[in-house]
């Protein structure tokens, strides 16, 4: 598990029309993003009978991780089980390929078949499910515009229009009604390994905004 810097910052509409700018010139665009140079995320966030996952993240505990089942564009051909750990503020996360069955046997209760898998982190998630009473939780949408760049593995997303299923957790349900997730702001989120190259830094100007740490699975639970 290789662990990352992450920083998140909130934008206005104004950095957000500069940064998309100059990050286009010099960066290249995820292969996921659309026509429109963004591609939507849906997650599905696991949590147990005592919200661990987030009281953890609400009281700042400095080693946490949290389960999602996560599919893009409502195209449900591809899905991703990923967990997400975050030790003395670096990040990490690791993931696996997962059927639309074995999502829909998940949400059905059934899973025995999980502590065989050949995955092992689906065999984890069974063990947590059964060990620490993990459950699906709720749905979290979102659309995102992400950029790459190879030196320093760097990663740069914007995020917005991030909203809440409250507590339904019909992943495949295209129309599944939704309500935004707190204050309609926009997202910038900046991902690298163990440097961040100077071009990149002189755009993003991390100094100069306002740092945060938002979680959208949190800012989800709380507003819903």
């Amino acid at each position: 598990m290789q662990f990352r810097h992450e920083h998140k910052h909130y934008i206005n509409y104004l950095d957000y029309l500069v940064l998309r700018r100059q990050l286009k010139a010099v960066m290249q665009p995820d292969v996921n993003t659309d026509e429109a140079g963004e591609y939507q995320i849906r997650s599905l966030y696991f949590d147990n009978y005592r919200d661990v996952a987030l009281q953890d993240k609400i009281s700042g505990i400095n080693h946490r991780e949290k389960f999602r089942i996560r599919c893009y564009n409502k195209d449900f051909a591809f899905i991703n089980l990923e967990k997400k750990s975050k030790i003395n503020g670096l990040c990490a996360k690791i993931k696996a390929n997962i059927t639309k069955g074995q999502v829909e046997a998940i949400l059905a209760h059934d899973t025995d078949w999980m502590a065989t898998s050949s995955e092992p982190l689906v065999v984890e998630l069974y063990s947590k499910m059964k060990s620490g009473q993990l459950r699906p939780k709720t749905i979290v949408d979102y659309k995102r515009e992400a950029f790459v760049y190879r030196p320093g593995n760097v990663r740069v997303t914007i995020d917005r229009d991030i909203r809440t299923g409250l507590f339904s957790t019909d992943l495949f349900n295209p129309d599944l009604p939704t309500v935004c997730a707190g204050d309609q702001q926009l997202l910038l989120e900046v991902k690298y390994d163990n440097f961040i190259p100077a071009v990149i830094a002189d755009i993003i100007q991390l100094d100069g905004r306002r740092q945060t740490a938002f979680s959208k699975y949190a800012a989800s639970r709380i507003y819903s």
